[in-house]
C-alpha cells in the first residue's frame, strides 16, 4: 500500500494570496486609505502647493521646509505616495465589486420561495388569516394584487399531507443593493479620472521619457526639449501669460523644483483685456478677447473667454483664471530719506531693473531696482471696525438687528465701505549681496480720517511679511513739498536755532529774559534730540525721533515726573516744530500757514512721520509720477480627458447614494395551505430597515391581501 502525500508548496501560496485578497478587498482597508487620502487633502488645500521653496521656507523655516519637501507635501497631490493611494484604493475597491457583484445579482434573481413555513413565523412582521378560497385561486389573486402593486411575484406549488400548498415569494426595492454598485463603480471611476487629469501621465513622461523640470530663467526659446512636452500629451493641465497685442503657445506646468513647458497645438493673441467694475471699485466682470491660431491649418479663430465661460479648441480648455501686468511703463521719482540722497526721476518696465549707480543714490553700495507691479486699482475697506469699540446700549434696534441678518446672501453683519484708492507701485530694492526689500508705495494721498490726506509707502523684509506703512502727510497742494521742506529745515542747525528762538520769544513774557534763556536751552535739547543731531547720552550714538526724547527722559527723569515731563516737552517740541515749518515755507517764498484744524492735523502727522523716517530702510522711497498701463492675462489651459469619466462617477455617487438610502429592500411571503374549502394564510415581510414606513406598508398589505374575499 502506497499514500502519496501532497506538496506543501502552493497551499501556502495560495493562503497567502487569499488572505492578501481579502485585505485589499476589506472595507477596513478602504476606509484606512480613504483616510489617507482625506488628510492628505486637508494638508494640500491649506498648504499653498506647488510654491517656491524659499516661500516655504520664509513661512516655516529650514527645518520644517526640509520636512514638507521630504514628505512631497508642496505637490501632495502629485507626490508618488499620494498616487499610489488612490491606485490602491482603486484596486481595493474593484477587488470589493468583483467579490461582491455576483453574489447581489444572484440574490437579486432569488426570490427565496424555497423558505420553510416555519420560518415565516420567526420574522417581526407575520400575520395570519383564514380566506374562503382555495390555496391556487388565492395565490393567483395575491400574485396579481402584488404585481400591480410593483411587487415581482414567483409562485410555487408544494404537496403536502393535506393538498397542494401555494407560497407566493415577492420582492421589491432591488435597487438598493444596485446602489450599493453604483456607489463603489463611482468611487472607482472618480479615482480614475482623478488620476488620468492629475499629475500622473506628465510624472510618468519625467521618469520613463527623459523630461526634467526646469529650473533656470530667461527666454522660453532658449529652452531645451527636455524640459518640453509634446503638443499630443494626452493629459495638463498649466498656465499661459499672454500680454495684449502678443500671441503665446506654450503653457507653463508648476512643479515643486522647477516648471515644465507644454507646447500647444495653437497659439492665443490677446487682442484686449477688458475688465469692469462696480461703483465701489470692486471688479465684476473679467474677459479676453482672443484669437486662436491653429498650427496645423493656419486658421485664425476668434474667440472671447470669461470666468466661467471657457473656449474649447481640440479638446483643450481654455479659462480665464486671472490677470497680470504684461510690461507697463512706470515713471518714479526718487524721495529721499537722509541728506546724503539727492532726488531724481527714473523710467523702467515692470519685470525689469535699473541699476542705481553711486552718484544717483548717494549710497556706498550699489543698488538694483527691480520693477515688480503696478496696479491701477486698489480697493480697500474704510468701513473701520465697530465691533472693537462695544456695543452702545441705547442704540439697539431689534428691527435693524433682525434685517442685517436677512436679506440677500452677500449681507453681512458689518457694513463695507469700499473705495478705490487709486494706482500703486510695488519694486524691490537689491543690495550688492543680493537681499532686496519690497516696497509698496502709492501714487496718490489716502483720506485715512486723520483730518489730512497721508502717502503711504510700505515696506516688508520678507514676502511672508505685511507690509508696514511709513505715513506722510500732504501739503495744501496734495504734495510732498510741505513734509520735505519740513525734513530738510530739520537738519539745518541754523533753522533749528531760528525756530527755538522764535518759539521762546512767543512763548515766554519779554519781561522774564531769564524764562527765554531756559525755554531756548529746553526747546534746543529736544529739537536736537528729535532730529538726531544730539546724543541721548555723552559718548552715545545720536538716533533721533520720538524715541530718542523717550530714552533721554528714561535716563534723566524720575519716573514718577515722568508724565509731567512728558507734556511739557510734547508742547515744546510741537511748538518749536511748528515754528521750523513756517520758517520753511518763508525761505520757499510761500504764504505761511494758517492755525486751524487742517494745520494741526498736518503738524501731528508730520511729527510721527518725522520720527518713523528714522526707521526707514532705505535711503530714497520711489513714488510713481505716471504709468503707461499694457495688460496681460493669463489663461488656464488644460486637456482633461478624465472629466467625463468623474462626471460618470458623480452621477453614479448621486443615484447610488439615493438608492442605498431612500429605497428599502422589502420581502413578501404569503403561505397558502388548504384548510375546509378555503385557505390558511401565513404572511410575512422582511425588510433591511426598520422604520414607519415599514410597518405602516405591512399593515396595508395585510389589510388587502388577508381581509380581501373573492
Amino acid at each position: 500500500m502506497t499514500a502519496s502525500i501532497p506538496a506543501p508548496g502552493p497551499r501556502p501560496r495560495s493562503h497567502t494570496l487569499r488572505a492578501a485578497v481579502e485585505l485589499l478587498s476589506s472595507m477596513r482597508f478602504a476606509i484606512a486609505l480613504l483616510t489617507v487620502i482625506c488628510i492628505a487633502s486637508v494638508i494640500g488645500t491649506v498648504l499653498k502647493q506647488n510654491e517656491p521653496a524659499v516661500n516655504y521656507v520664509n513661512q516655516f523655516g529650514p527645518f520644517w521646509a526640509s520636512v514638507f519637501n521630504a514628505l512631497k507635501l508642496p505637490g501632495v497631490y502629485s507626490a508618488w505616495w499620494f498616487l499610489l493611494i488612490l491606485a490602491f484604493l482603486v484596486l481595493s475597491t474593484s477587488l470589493c465589486i468583483a467579490r461582491n457583484t455576483p453574489k447581489i445579482i444572484a440574490d437579486l434573481r432569488a426570490h427565496k420561495e424555497n423558505i420553510r413555513e416555519q420560518s415565516l413565523q420567526a420574522f417581526h412582521h407575520r400575520a395570519q388569516g383564514d380566506l374562503p378560497d382555495a390555496p391556487e385561486p388565492a395565490a393567483h389573486r395575491i400574485g396579481s394584487a402584488l404585481a400591480r402593486a410593483g411587487w415581482r411575484v414567483k409562485l410555487q406549488r408544494r404537496e403536502g399531507s393535506q393538498g397542494a400548498g401555494w407560497m407566493v415569494a415577492a420582492r421589491a426595492g432591488a435597487a438598493n443593493k444596485l446602489g450599493y454598485i453604483a456607489a463603489h463603480s463611482a468611487i472607482v471611476l472618480v479615482c480614475l479620472g482623478g488620476l488620468l487629469d492629475g499629475d500622473l501621465i506628465v510624472r510618468a513622461q519625467m521618469w520613463w521619457g527623459d523630461k526634467a523640470p526646469y529650473r533656470g530663467g530667461g527666454m522660453l526659446a532658449d529652452v531645451g526639449p527636455q524640459h518640453r512636452l509634446p503638443a499630443s500629451n494626452p493629459t495638463f493641465r498649466g498656465n499661459l501669460l499672454v500680454a495684449e497685442g502678443t500671441q503665446s503657445g506654450t503653457a507653463l506646468l508648476n512643479q515643486s523644483d522647477g516648471v515644465l513647458l507644454q507646447e500647444l497645438p495653437f497659439s492665443i493673441e490677446l487682442k484686449k483685456f477688458i475688465v469692469e467694475h462696480y461703483s465701489t471699485g470692486m471688479p465684476k466682470l473679467f474677459a479676453s478677447e482672443i484669437v486662436i491660431h491653429d498650427r496645423e491649418t493656419g486658421e485664425r479663430i476668434p474667440a472671447r473667454v470669461e470666468v466661467n465661460h471657457p473656449a474649447r479648441h481640440r479638446g483643450i480648455e481654455i479659462y480665464q483664471s486671472s490677470f497680470d501686468d504684461g510690461g507697463s511703463t512706470v515713471k518714479l521719482r526718487a524721495v529721499p530719506m537722509n541728506a546724503d540722497t539727492k532726488p531724481f526721476e527714473i523710467e523702467g518696465v515692470i519685470g525689469g531693473s535699473s541699476q542705481l549707480t553711486r552718484g544717483e543714490s548717494g549710497d556706498a553700495d550699489r543698488l538694483t531696482l527691480e520693477y515688480t507691479g503696478l496696479r491701477v486699482i486698489n480697493v480697500e475697506n474704510f468701513s473701520g471696525d465697530a465691533a472693537a469699540s462695544g456695543t452702545d446700549v441705547r442704540s439697539v434696534d431689534l428691527r435693524s438687528s433682525i434685517e442685517s441678518r436677512l436679506g440677500a446672501g452677500n449681507k453681512t453683519v458689518t457694513q463695507r465701505e469700499l473705495r478705490n484708492v487709486g494706482p500703486s507701485v510695488t519694486y524691490k530694492l537689491r543690495d550688492a549681496a543680493g537681499q532686496a526689500r519690497e516696497f509698496h508705495n502709492y501714487m496718490l494721498p489716502v483720506n485715512l480720517g486723520e483730518g489730512v490726506p497721508l502717502y503711504l509707502m510700505g515696506v516688508r523684509d520678507t514676502p511672508a511679511e505685511n507690509f508696514r506703512y511709513l505715513r506722510i502727510p500732504a501739503d495744501e497742494k496734495g504734495e510732498l513739498d510741505g513734509f520735505l521742506r519740513l525734513r530738510d529745515a530739520l537738519r539745518d542747525p541754523r533753522l533749528r536755532a531760528e525756530a527755538v528762538r522764535r518759539f521762546a520769544t512767543q512763548a515766554t513774557d519779554p519781561a522774564r529774559p531769564e524764562l527765554v534763556e531756559q525755554l531756548t536751552a529746553s526747546a534746543s535739547r529736544a529739537l536736537d534730540l528729535f532730529a538726531g543731531a544730539a546724543p541721548v547720552s555723552p559718548g552715545g550714538q545720536a538716533t533721533g525721533g520720538l524715541q530718542a526724547i523717550s530714552a533721554f527722559m528714561e535716563a534723566n527723569v524720575p519716573e514718577a515726573e515722568r508724565p509731567r515731563a512728558g507734556e511739557v516737552v510734547v508742547r515744546i517740541l510741537n511748538g518749536s516744530l511748528f515754528e521750523l515749518a513756517q520758517l520753511s515755507r518763508e525761505r520757499a517764498g510761500l504764504a505761511p500757514l494758517s492755525p486751524g484744524e487742517t494745520t494741526q492735523a498736518f503738524m501731528n502727522q508730520a511729527v510721527l512721520s518725522l520720527s518713523d523716517l528714522q526707521l526707514y530702510p532705505a535711503p530714497m522711497a520711489f513714488r510713481l509720477t505716471d504709468f503707461t498701463q499694457v495688460q496681460a492675462s493669463v489663461f488656464q489651459v488644460a486637456r482633461a480627458p478624465g472629466r467625463n469619466i468623474v462626471y460618470l462617477g458623480c452621477a453614479l455617487l448621486i443615484i447610488g447614494i439615493f438608492a442605498m438610502l431612500y429605497v428599502r429592500e422589502r420581502r413578501l411571503w404569503v403561505w397558502l395551505a388548504p384548510q375546509d374549502g378555503g385557505s390558511r394564510a401565513s404572511m410575512a415581510l422582511s425588510s433591511n430597515r426598520k422604520t414607519l414606513d415599514t410597518d405602516r406598508e405591512f399593515a396595508h398589505l395585510r389589510t388587502q391581501l388577508l381581509d380581501s374575499t373573492p
